[in-house]
């Protein structure tokens, strides 16, 4: 009987250790109550060694109710190491075709994290800076509680 406890055991030991975090970057901003100002830009900084790994890109957000459209639109301001700088405009839904919240959620808040770069080599090492940017086409978007950006390393399935 100690024996088959002691293989389950080490079994279960191998199983989860083998589930790494494979999050090279996460970081959320929290915003102001009354919504994201098209002026707040929200900075994301970090280092890469590694240019061979593939990695994805994820757009984090957490809305409630009060969030009055279905989708988001966001520019993506990049500076690489060397110098050069990249814009990328990207539209997240929030919502599916029956008007249900995407993500996670409990109550009148729900949390989305939201690919939008899959298995994608970063050109250069050293330092870079991204910058969030909402590009809805209104002044404050009400009804976001924060945002972020969540980098990990791509593993095929």
């Amino acid at each position: 009987m100690r024996l088959v406890s002691a293989i389950i055991s080490l079994l279960l030991i191998t199983i989860l250790s083998s589930c790494g975090d494979n999050r090279l970057y996460e970081e959320n901003r929290d915003l102001p109550e009354t919504g994201w100002n098209v002026k707040e830009k929200l900075s994301f900084d970090f280092d890469i060694a590694d240019t061979l790994q593939p990695y994805n890109f994820y757009f984090n957000v957490r809305n409630t109710d009060a969030y009055p459209y279905s989708n988001i639109y966001v520019f993506f301001h990049t500076k690489f190491p060397n110098g050069k700088t990249a814009l990328d405009t990207v539209e997240f839904p929030l919502m599916n075709e029956r008007g249900q919240w995407l993500g996670k959620g409990q109550g009148d808040i729900h949390d989305c994290q939201l690919i939008f770069r899959k298995a994608v080599r970063f050109p250069v090492a050293g330092h870079y800076h991204i910058e969030a940017e909402q590009a809805m086409r209104v002044e404050t978007l009400p009804g976001l509680i924060n945002a972020g950006l969540r980098i990990e390393r791509f593993v095929e399935k």
